[in-house]
């Protein structure tokens, strides 16, 4: 199985754990979920390491070529939230720092976007730029961009649901500063990325995983006909 495969397979399989122990809460979900994609992935790559949101941080990490990244529940809030399916679980796997395959699961709505099969990115909406956003924690970036480019603001909940919606073309763009990890986005972004939409940091730079202190706090991902116009209003912010 390669590793694409691989991924959008422990992506469904945590999700559809986590569908039938909802009603256990949100703590419940994020261990047993991680309980499941650490033990697949010592099964299925017993030589790559692992970065998940729910183990301790492994320093040996740093000396892999191969880390898979991990997210067993991304969302606890929303998963908290029957009916709400704007949750979400992420497997990605960097390589020299890099995002090359990956799943974002959204189990409620049935859905596995991921790398193997990059979705197609649907023409835009006529229409204000629609611009995902937090339900609870607006990002400070986002004001700016609203007035910039006369966007609308699409409230919903976690960091993979917002990156899957531009990729399913529900919003336009995500962009995010402060209090995320690598976790929260490098399975969205490789799964962005391969499905031919712009990833980058607030600043245009390139995202990097793998790193000493897997703090990330900037994200952007759009449409890569609006990419600069989103950069450019960035760049004054």
């Amino acid at each position: 199985m390669d590793d694409h495969t691989l991924s959008a397979a422990l992506a469904a399989e945590a999700g559809n754990l986590l569908l039938t122990i909802r009603d256990q809460g949100g703590a419940a979900g994020d261990k047993q979920s991680n309980e499941l994609l650490l033990d697949r992935l010592a099964q299925a790559r017993p030589d790559d390491a692992i970065l998940s949101e729910e183990r301790t941080d492994d320093r040996a990490r740093l000396g892999y070529d191969r880390v898979w990244i991990v997210d067993p529940l991304d969302g606890t809030r929303e998963y908290g939230e029957p009916p709400r399916d704007d949750w979400a679980v992420h497997v990605a796997l960097a390589v020299h720092g890099s995002p090359v395959a990956g799943a974002v699961a959204l189990p409620a709505a049935d859905l596995v976007l991921h790398t193997g099969r990059p979705p197609a990115v649907v023409p835009r909406a006529v229409g204000p730029i629609r611009l995902a956003v937090s339900r609870t924690r607006p990002p400070a970036c986002v004001d700016h961009l609203v007035t910039r480019l006369d966007a609308a603001l699409v409230p919903m909940g976690s960091a993979g649901a917002k990156a899957m919606a531009v990729v399913r073309g529900q919003v336009d763009i995500y962009a995010h500063s402060g209090g995320q990890y690598e976790w929260d986005s490098c399975a969205p972004v490789a799964v962005a990325a391969a499905a031919g939409l712009h990833v980058s940091r607030l600043d245009g730079s390139p995202l990097r995983y793998n790193e000493p202190d897997p703090y990330l706090p900037d994200l952007l991902i759009c449409r890569p006909e609006l990419a600069e116009a989103v950069l450019n209003a960035l760049r004054d912010w």
